[in-house]
């Protein structure tokens, strides 16, 4: 509980020191009492007025820790009210940002493993990387199945807005989803649509990525590859034709997207390779830049820990190789 307790009041005190009105929201902390390495403290709050549409919403954020071994943190957020950017500064900025999205199959966000723990690998190289927390469409926001969509689109404006503050150059600004992360991810790559009213300066900049990294995404809605747990909370229990079509990555329209680069393991039974697969095949359709690579075994939600000592812990560098090639440093 000590961890964690310094962790937002850190991060509190450091959104006071940048003017960021009330700080972060208080939340309530379930935590299995482990050290890890430390957390930055530097966070941007996503809207200095509250979220869109949270007239409905009565939850009250959380995090939970799910490790027992003291050399590494696990947690968890769910019920996100007050959604925020850590950021991670690296020594020696390299000019490229890197926006996290983390997985959690829109019931909750996984903090560590597809968060900050990957943020440490890229800012390690220069890299400057901003880890998302975002609501989560079931929690009664008004834009529903967009609301996370909101959060990734104004966190991508705010990245670009402030990028001279970070020594980032605005037209090298990326994404990096995980699983359902990745499927946000896809969203804000191929959606050409602004799904919230703008709110101040930020929001003349554009929301899309100049190149998306999507790890094992959750891209389709349909039977029989889809991801169902995902596909409930983001849509409800009986989607319309309508809506399995406009939230399918492999279905939506993605001419004019920046490029994409895809990991994914074969042996993935909780989102099956085929959601790569076909997105791979839209994206070859639309002339999309993109390469994937995919790997007999990791199973699924690999991140950074889970593969080390197999061929997968290769992927950070392919994905540099790729986006080196691209004109991007990661």
């Amino acid at each position: 509980m000590d961890i964690e307790r310094r962790t937002l009041l850190g991060l509190a005190a450091t959104g006071a020191a940048l003017g960021l009105a009330g700080g972060v929201s208080a939340q309530t902390i379930a935590d299995g009492g482990t050290a890890g390495p430390a957390d930055p403290t530097e966070i941007i709050r996503l809207w200095p007025d509250g979220a869109p549409g949270g007239e409905g919403v009565t939850v009250v954020g959380t995090v939970t820790e799910r490790s027992t071994d003291p050399a590494f943190h696990d947690r968890f957020a769910r019920y996100t009210t007050d959604p925020i950017l850590t950021v991670f500064r690296p020594e020696r900025p390299n000019g490229t940002a890197l926006l996290l999205i983390p997985g959690g199959g829109y019931a909750w966000a996984v903090l560590d493993k597809e968060g900050y723990d990957v943020a440490r690998v890229f800012a390690a190289t220069g890299t400057t990387c901003f880890v998302l927390r975002y609501r989560l469409p079931d929690d009664g926001w008004a834009a529903h199945s967009d609301a996370p969509l909101q959060d990734a689109q104004r966190a991508m404006r705010l990245i670009r807005h402030r990028a001279a503050d970070f020594g980032v150059d605005p037209a090298k600004v990326g994404l990096l989803g995980a699983s359902a992360g990745g499927h946000l991810g896809g969203l804000a790559s191929a959606r050409t649509d602004a799904t919230y009213t703008a709110v101040d300066a930020a929001d003349a900049v554009s929301f899309r990525p100049d190149f998306s990294l999507l790890m094992y995404p959750v891209a389709t809605m349909r039977d029989p590859h889809a991801h169902a747990g995902s596909r409930r909370l983001l849509l409800g229990p009986s989607p319309t034709e309508a809506q399995l079509a406009a939230y399918s990555l492999e279905e939506m329209d993605w001419k004019g997207a920046a490029p994409v680069w895809l990991v994914h393991a074969m042996d993935d039974r909780s989102v099956p390779v085929e959601n790569t697969l076909q997105l791979l095949a839209r994206l070859k359709a639309d002339e999309v830049g993109a390469e994937a690579h995919l790997f007999q075994e990791g199973s699924h939600g690999f991140g950074i820990r889970l593969i080390q000592g197999r061929p997968a812990a290769v992927w950070p560098d392919l994905a540099r190789a790729w986006a080196a090639r691209a004109g991007f440093a990661l």
